[in-house]
């Protein structure tokens, strides 16, 4: 059976952020495309931003032609900026940004960054905070394609230098450069969480 031939992933549902953009290179639309597959491939659902656009359309529409669930969580005031075309799965609108983060968290076994711009990084700070704060304790990853993370995680490593974050902390965050990597190394961080 091909299905009995899948993996299947300790995730149900992954949160994903990323940008309404495609950034100026192949590689990130690749990835996006990559993780989609990856996240199929495992059987995990999908819970993203909502949008039609950029790496969220590529991403979100990978995702539901795989057949797996997908959430779209969008605030209204963002309806005509991020929908452009048909959205995939199905989509929950909310009244702003702090109901979308709330609601995608909530709904979500796991998060990953793919790069994205200002909005993808507060989502992704917001989270980390949210982890370190003992609000959740769910994994946290970055596909970091081709070190565009690279500075922020450097700013991480100085704020443990600098006694602002503490080593086990900087933890949180596990990075990788490809889909199926980050994926691995988070699965297995999150049996360490649970034997912790």
């Amino acid at each position: 059976m091909e299905g009995s031939s899948r993996q299947r992933s300790k995730f149900k549902t992954v949160c994903v952020f990323c940008g309404s953009s495609s950034g100026n290179k192949k590689v990130f639309s690749d990835a996006a495309l990559d993780l989609g597959n990856e996240l199929v491939k495992r059987r995990i659902n999908l819970v993203y931003g909502g949008g039609s656009i950029g790496l969220m359309g590529l991403i979100s529409q990978r995702v539901h032609d795989g057949g797996r669930h997908v959430l779209g969580v969008i605030p209204t005031a963002l309806l005509p900026i991020e929908i452009l075309g048909p959205s995939m799965g199905e989509v929950k609108v909310v009244t702003n940004m702090h109901e979308r983060k709330a609601e995608m968290a909530r709904q979500s076994d796991a998060f990953i960054a793919l790069p994205g711009g200002y909005g993808t990084m507060e989502e992704l700070l917001e989270i980390i905070t949210w982890s370190q704060l003992g609000i959740h304790n769910k994994p946290i990853g970055l596909v970091n394609v081709e070190g565009y993370y690279n500075s922020l995680l450097e700013v991480f490593d100085n704020g443990v230098r600098e006694g602002f974050i503490k080593p086990s902390d900087r933890h949180i965050i596990v990075s990788a450069p490809t889909a199926k990597e980050l994926l691995a190394n988070m699965e297995q961080d999150s049996q360490s969480h649970q034997h912790a």
